[in-house]
């Protein structure tokens, strides 16, 4: 692929400028090698993602000397706690499923292996963007599985009846919502365990939480583009156009959509596995529209939680270190593999991390779903992908940030507080916490 393709610019600088020196508390590369190793080897793999076990079962029909033992996960947030537990125990698995915003706070605490040496010469079999979200300090720590195009999907037939045009613009979303209520509908749901919707909105807007400032990270919470995400963000509560409902009941969510009494999901291909997987009374009613834009803005789609895409990362207990790289890019690059993930039928409909991706466009989104829409919703992918953020940096402490996030943001979901409030107190712990950890911050 060439490098001035779109999927090239995927979060291409969401770890750029790690390389500095005293901006990671800790960064370690495994000590282990697999020189002389011989025999069968077990390695643990834990994932949250449908279709795993079927390439992990592909795998290991295919694979004498080495086997994957799999343990699916709830999903990405309880990932992140169970590691931490496991990494304080000793006890991490070899492979891990993450996502991208994650991996330099993995970095940082030491718990990753660098496994560069094993497959960094594969690089030219990945676009340049997912390529970068393994690594830190310019050494690779995983292998990446996907790339997240994002975009609207929306019922079409909840948008005939009351004629609403998709929204370009979040003022034209606020609007619609508005219009939706009338008739006892909602436009979105603010899950109040999920932050996430603040994060990429920001991120959209043109925010940077984390940044490099010389020798130390710069933390900003309330920057122009913050602000200008939180203020679409209140007007959506203030007004009750979002449901609440918690993705702890996952097929109840699913519901309100299957049902119209929620109408839009700001996604990318991935999340259609589940609406696929849960819907019984929706199916062809939905169609894809580009993310909305900021009015007098180009359109831009964000890269930031789930959006960058996942990496299957590589912990440093693990006793086989370059058998896990090599099994983790085989899961990323194997055909059978592939196709079985990118499937929202038979995987989790992500679109690959492979330079050459165009073929699975079809594959990653449902036909099923979207029926007479299928055919447009494929530019509407493609083009997503031309459209992303790249100048977005996670910082080494971005898990124990996010939970903090989520704790404030059910506070905001359920009205005890304003999103500008919790971006105030966002400010002042994540400066504070960084300074804890003896890392270099501004702020």
């Amino acid at each position: 692929m060439k490098l001035t393709s779109p999927r090239s610019r995927l979060a291409s600088a969401a770890v750029a400028g790690v390389a500095l020196a005293g901006l990671l508390s800790a960064c370690g590369g495994s000590d282990s090698s697999d020189d002389g190793a011989s025999g069968p080897v077990t390695l643990p793999f834990w994932g949250w993602a449908n279709g795993q076990e079927a390439v992990v079962k592909a795998f290991n029909v295919s694979h004498k000397d080495v086997q994957l033992k799999y343990t699916k996960v709830t999903d990405q947030l309880t990932m992140q706690k169970q590691l931490t537990n496991a990494v304080k125990a000793g006890n991490a698995p070899c492979l891990v499923q993450n996502t991208a915003e994650y991996v330099t706070s993995w970095v940082s605490q030491g718990a990753l292996a660098d496994i560069t040496e094993y497959v960094g010469a594969d690089k030219e079999r990945f676009n340049a963007g997912s390529w970068a979200s393994a690594q830190v300090q310019g050494k690779l720590y995983g292998v990446p599985t996907s790339s997240s195009p994002n975009f609207t999907i929306y019922r079409t037939d909840v948008f005939d009846k009351y004629g609403i045009e998709p929204p370009a613009t979040w003022a034209d979303f606020v609007t619609a919502g508005k219009e939706l209520k009338k008739h006892g509908i909602e436009i979105t749901n603010f899950a109040g365990e999920d932050p996430s919707t603040l994060e990429v909105l920001a991120m959209q807007a043109g925010a940077h939480w984390y940044a490099i400032d010389g020798d130390a990270w710069k933390v900003d919470f309330q920057d122009e583009g913050t602000l200008k995400a939180a203020k679409v963000i209140q007007e959506i509560i203030d007004n009750d156009l979002n449901s609440t409902m918690s993705f702890a009941d996952y097929a109840a969510v699913q519901r309100t959509y299957d049902n119209g009494s929620t109408a839009t999901r700001q996604i990318s291909t991935w999340q259609m596995a589940g609406m696929v997987q849960n819907f019984s009374k929706s199916f062809g009613k939905w169609a894809l529209s580009p993310w909305p834009a900021f009015r007098g803005e180009a359109p831009k789609t964000p890269a930031g939680t789930n959006l960058t895409g996942s990496v299957t990362l590589v912990t440093k207990e693990c006793e086989h270190t370059q058998q896990a790289a090599e099994a983790a890019l085989w899961m990323s690059t194997d055909p059978g593999a592939v196709k079985t993930m990118a499937s929202p039928e038979t995987g989790n409909g992500v679109m690959p991390a492979l330079a050459d991706s165009d073929a699975y466009v079809r594959e990653s989104i449902s036909q099923k779903l979207l029926g007479a829409n299928y055919g447009p919703a494929q530019k509407v992918v493609t083009d997503s992908l031309g459209t992303v953020t790249t100048d977005w940096a996670f910082g080494p402490n971005w898990t124990a940030m996010f939970t903090e996030l989520q704790a404030g943001w059910a506070k905001v979901v359920s009205k005890e507080q304003k999103v500008t409030d919790l971006l105030a107190h966002m400010q002042k712990w994540t400066v504070d916490d960084l300074k804890s950890r003896g890392i270099n911050v501004k702020g």
